[in-house]
C-alpha cells in the first residue's frame, strides 16, 4: 500500500451550528479508513480560534465515543503548529487534504472554501461560488427560477427594512401571501431560526427572530406537502440516491425537531410513484449543475399532498453528515456505506484538485492567439 493521505477534519466554527458539526466531525473520525488516511483533527471554537491536534480532543469529549478520543490520543500524526489564535501556522504542506465539516456561517458558505483556495490546498465539498449561493437561500431560489426549476413562491425582506418600516413589511407581505407562512434567516441552516406564523401577531414575531440570524429574511408560501430529499454525489457527472422522506410530527422540521425532540423520522426510500421518484432525481441532479456544486450535496424537496406535484426546495452544500443523518443512509441504501463515502468524497475533492492545476494561470504575450 502507498503512503497514507493525510487528512486534517475541520469543525466547530463561529455558527449557529457548532455543535452539529462537533457531532457531524467524529462520526468521520470514527468511520474513516485509518488503513489509507492519517487524520489531523482541527476544531475551531466559538470564539474563531483554531485548535489543532491534540488541542483539538476536548471538544469531541462529549460526542459519547470515548473509543474515538483514546485512538486520536495515540495515534495521531506530527504536524508542526507555531503560535495560537485565529488560523496558526500550521505546517500545511504536512496536509493532503481537508474534510471541512462545518456547517452554517463561514463554514459552508465560501468563506473557508476561500481560503483553502488561496492556499490551494485539496477539500472536500463545493467550491466557493457553489457555497456561497447554496447557503444564500435568495440567491438560490433566484438561481432555480432562472434555471426554470419548479418552487413555491418566496420574497424576502433586509433587517434594515424591517427596523424602518415595519408596518409597511406586514402589509406587503399580508397582500401577496395567504396564512400561514414561513419565515426563515437567508444565511444559515439546520433549521434554525425558522418560524410558522399563522398570524400578524406571529409573523412580527418570526421575522424579529430569523432578522436575528442574518440581515436577510426569507417570505415563504406554506405548501402542504411531504418532505423528499435526496443526496447527490460527483463532481462533473453526478449521481443522485434514491429519495428518502422526512416525517415530522411536529409541526414543522426546525433545529429540535432535528436535533433535540426525536420526534421525526426518516424513510428510505421514499413511497413514491417509480415516475416521482426519478423525477425528483433528475430535479436533484439540475439543482446540482445550476449552482456549479461539486462533491456532495442534499436537495430538499416538497412533493404537493394535493396533487403530487413535485417543487425544490433548497440545497445543501455541506449537509449532517453523522452517520445517522440523511445524507450518509441515503447513500446507505443505495450501496454506498459510510466509510466508503468518506473515502469517494476524498477521491473527488484530489480530482478536482487536478483539474484545476490544470488551468493556465499566465499569460504568455508572445504566444498565438
Amino acid at each position: 500500500m502507498g503512503k497514507k493521505l493525510r487528512v486534517a477534519v475541520l469543525f466547530g466554527g463561529k455558527s449557529g451550528e457548532h455543535e452539529v458539526s462537533i457531532q457531524s466531525a467524529a462520526s468521520v473520525l470514527k468511520a474513516i479508513d485509518r488503513n489509507r488516511f492519517d487524520v489531523i483533527p482541527i476544531a475551531i471554537d466559538k470564539s474563531g480560534e483554531w485548535r489543532i491536534g491534540q488541542k483539538a480532543l476536548p471538544y469531541l469529549e462529549g460526542t459519547g465515543e470515548p473509543a474515538l478520543l483514546e485512538s486520536l490520543k495515540t495515534g495521531l500524526p506530527v504536524v508542526s503548529v507555531q503560535g495560537e489564535g485565529m488560523v496558526p501556522a500550521l505546517d500545511w504542506d504536512a496536509v493532503d487534504v481537508v474534510f471541512p465539516v462545518l456547517h452554517g456561517t463561514y463554514g459552508e458558505d465560501g468563506t473557508i472554501q476561500g481560503f483553502f483556495e488561496l492556499a490551494n490546498i485539496p477539500y472536500v465539498g463545493a467550491g466557493v461560488l457553489a457555497s456561497a449561493v447554496g447557503m444564500d437561500k435568495v440567491m438560490m431560489k433566484k438561481i432555480f427560477a432562472h434555471e426554470g426549476l419548479p418552487q413555491g413562491r418566496f420574497s424576502f425582506v433586509l433587517r434594515s427594512r424591517l427596523e424602518r418600516e415595519m408596518d409597511q413589511v406586514i402589509e406587503e407581505i399580508e397582500a401577496a401571501f395567504d396564512y400561514p407562512v414561513f419565515l426563515k434567516p437567508a444565511n444559515l441552516g439546520s433549521s434554525v431560526g425558522i418560524s410558522k406564523a399563522t398570524n400578524r401577531e406571529e409573523l412580527i414575531k418570526g421575522l424579529r427572530l430569523a432578522a436575528q440570524y442574518d440581515r436577510k429574511v426569507v417570505v415563504e408560501e406554506f405548501i402542504p406537502a411531504r418532505e423528499v430529499e435526496v443526496a447527490v454525489l460527483g463532481n462533473d457527472d453526478p449521481q443522485a440516491s434514491v429519495p428518502g422522506e422526512i416525517v415530522s410530527s411536529n409541526d414543522f422540521y426546525d433545529y429540535r425537531a432535528k436535533y433535540i425532540d426525536g420526534k421525526s423520522e426518516m424513510r428510505i426510500p421514499a413511497e413514491l410513484p417509480a415516475e416521482t421518484a426519478e423525477e425528483i432525481r433528475r430535479l436533484a441532479v439540475k439543482a446540482y449543475r445550476a449552482i456549479d456544486c461539486s462533491g456532495l450535496a442534499r436537495v430538499d424537496f416538497f412533493v404537493r399532498k394535493d396533487n403530487g406535484q413535485v417543487l425544490i426546495n433548497e440545497i445543501n452544500t455541506l449537509p449532517g453528515f453523522t452517520q445517522y443523518s440523511m445524507y450518509p443512509k441515503l447513500w446507505e441504501h443505495s450501496g454506498l456505506s459510510y466509510t466508503d463515502l468518506i473515502t469517494k468524497l476524498i477521491e473527488l475533492a484530489m480530482e478536482r484538485h487536478r483539474e484545476k492545476e490544470r488551468t493556465v494561470t499566465t499569460l504568455k504575450l508572445d504566444e498565438p492567439k
